[in-house]
């Protein structure tokens, strides 16, 4: 038994060691397509967070182009400036190409040029870093040369990461030097080192982080012509970051992709450096979890799968899995939609699949084995128990003929003239009594024997079943009167039915010798019929020992004997109630029992009338 504990103990340290090394196998392997797919799906499904209000966008958008007839031109420009001179913004960011999208004569641009420095005025480049020896693609030309076009790249997941197209980082730093995003939200949080940001990683060159993305329309937003017509608030702008970009959804490249939507528009260029700024302004970047805690997950989720998979039922051991799936789904979700915290899925949920296809197999080839045993052993059993069946059957049989002839010699003795003495007397009848005994086991045995073996029929004919209980009353007669015990029968009239004589003689026989054999001396038994609702109803009464009423659900068990039973000196052999039960069984009808100890019992067989 110990070097089997041992044996046992032994095979689960293996599962736990080869789990541990698929996890630690599986977080070596990058999986940013599917990890960037459980990503923005936390992001759709997460709430959006609030705004702080310091950033506004000011769209080039469809109105803008009705009412101006095109574009807006230079002289338009020099409008809108005038008009955000008032209103004293924090920064003016224009996120369009100013020498390309701004048309006007260069008279106009250099007036242009001037209400520029009213505000605190940006230039954006949102498509190339400030590599060395590109200083002149920072620089405008004249007569706009002096205005400050700064860095401000976005990004996507084209050849690295999960290689989708989908925007979801934003660039902090470039050789240790702020970009604009980082400079203007410095000014509000006072966070100046890339490094502190939350979040933050280095990739290549760079310093980045992950955007906390807002859903699409969670920015305050003003068209530029409102804007130039003075349809605002100076105070709706006082401070603020205001944002200048087209959103006409006539040019693709306008947009970008998000982890909100695929499509080609899904969100405008100019919403999304709203993002970025409002991420960095806040410090909200989601804070991807360290490898040690995605190898942790990963380890116990393959341990869990691979004693799931070897232990429990295929069905259930299912269920446990796609509970698992979605209670670690939950988990990660709602601590990125709480905290920010982004834990890895796809390891976790890998592993899951890998240990479940890998050990399957192998569970497999186990249970067939097992089976292959059992069904030895099954094979073994049956024959064991056809050759116990023949033999019981055999020496039931052989048997019975010596019983018969002792039982007939008895009755040769007692027929006899000549006196016997006493104790000869005494000798016979205890010689008859164990021949009926003996004669009454085999018939059981025999019973049993067909019951096994499937070879029971009904032989059915009409016969009256109160003409039945007065031929097994007649007979138990002698037994009755050996303790001084009454028979009464209660017959109601009643029509022949069909039935099996002798199955159900059997039954009724077994039903009052019992009545009589657990009756103390002098006691009465009731045996009744009545037809009830198209049965007819048997009825066996006694005032014996009775049957406490936790063991009645087993009484009808085969070689089942209740305890006050087998404490009295009475012998039986646990057969009798089993084989009236399926007896009674056979003829669709059912047997029933309602007892309390020391105050009798009373056993009731149901019978239908149109068998």
């Amino acid at each position: 038994m110990a070097k089997r504990q041992k044996r046992k103990i032994l095979f689960r340290f293996m599962r736990v060691i080869l789990a541990v090394g698929i996890a630690l196998f599986l977080v070596q392997v990058r999986f940013d397509f599917i990890e960037s797919f459980f990503y923005d799906l936390r992001v759709r499904i997460s709430p959006s967070p609030n705004v702080t209000g310091q950033i506004v966008t000011l769209a080039i958008d469809n109105k803008t182009e009705e009412h101006l007839g095109g574009y807006p031109k230079a002289l338009d420009h020099v409008v809108l400036f005038e008009r955000l001179a008032e209103a004293e913004p924090m920064a003016v960011v224009y996120l369009q190409n100013m020498e390309e999208d701004i048309i006007g004569s260069y008279e106009d641009l250099e007036v242009l040029a001037e209400v520029s420095e009213k505000i605190n005025f940006f230039a954006v480049d949102d498509t190339r870093l400030p590599e060395p020896g590109m200083e002149e693609y920072f620089r405008l030309l004249p007569p706009l040369q002096d205005l400050r076009l700064r860095s401000a790249p976005i990004t996507a997941d084209i050849s690295t990461f999960a290689k989708d197209g989908v925007s979801r980082r934003m660039i902090l730093s470039f050789k240790n030097e702020s970009l604009l995003h980082l400079e203007l939200a410095s000014e509000l949080n006072k966070i100046s080192d890339a490094s502190q940001y939350r979040g933050s990683f280095v990739h290549k060159r760079t310093e980045q982080a992950y955007i906390n993305f807002h859903k699409p329309g969670s920015f305050s937003r003003v068209s530029f012509v409102d804007i130039m017509d003075g349809n605002f608030n100076d105070s709706d702008l006082r401070g603020k970051i205001i944002l200048i970009g087209r959103d006409t959804r006539a040019n693709i490249n306008d947009y970008v992709t998000t982890p909100f939507s695929r499509d080609s528009t899904a969100m405008s260029r100019l919403e999304l450096h709203a993002n970025i700024f409002e991420t960095l302004i806040q410090n909200s970047a989601p804070i991807r979890s360290p490898w040690w805690l995605d190898f942790l997950a990963t380890a116990l989720i393959s341990i869990l799968t691979i004693f799931v998979v070897m232990a429990v039922r295929p069905a259930k051991g299912l269920t446990i899995l796609i509970i698992t799936i979605a209670f670690y789904f939950t988990f990660c979700t709602f601590f990125f939609a709480t905290g920010g915290l982004w834990l890895d899925m796809t390891h976790p949920l890998l592993s899951i699949f890998i240990c479940y296809y890998f050990f399957i197999p192998y569970r497999l080839i186990v249970e067939n084995r097992k089976s292959w045993e059992y069904y030895q052993k099954h094979a073994l059993l049956s024959q064991v128990e056809e050759m116990k069946s023949n033999f019981m059957r055999l020496m039931s049989h052989d048997l019975k003929t010596p019983v018969a002839r002792i039982q007939g010699m008895v009755e040769l003795i007692n027929r006899d003239p000549n006196p016997m003495s006493p104790a000869q007397e005494k000798a016979v009848d205890s010689i008859g009594k164990s021949a009926d005994e003996l004669t009454s086991f085999f018939g059981s045995v025999l019973s049993l024997g067909r019951i096994e073996s499937k070879d029971v029929k009904l032989q059915l004919k009409s016969r009256d079943v109160n003409a039945l209980l007065k031929e097994v009353v007649a007979k138990c007669e002698d037994l009755a009167m050996q303790k001084n015990i009454k028979i009464i029968t209660e017959f109601e009239p009643m029509f022949s039915m069909k039935i099996d004589e002798d199955l159900m003689r059997q039954v009724f026989v077994n039903l009052v010798e019992n009545a009589i054999k657990y009756s103390p001396e002098g006691s009465n038994i009731l045996v009744s019929t009545e037809e009830v609702n198209g049965k007819v109803a048997v009825q066996v009464a006694d005032q014996g020992i009775g049957i406490p009423q936790d063991e009645i659900p087993s009484l009808f068990s085969k070689f089942y004997r209740a305890e006050a039973a087998r404490d009295s000196k009475v012998k039986g052999s646990g057969l009798g109630l089993y084989l009236s039960n399926y007896f009674v069984q056979l003829h669709q009808g059912q047997i029933s029992v309602e007892s309390e100890p020391q105050e009798g019992s009373t056993f009731t067989v149901e019978l239908p009338m149109g068998l």
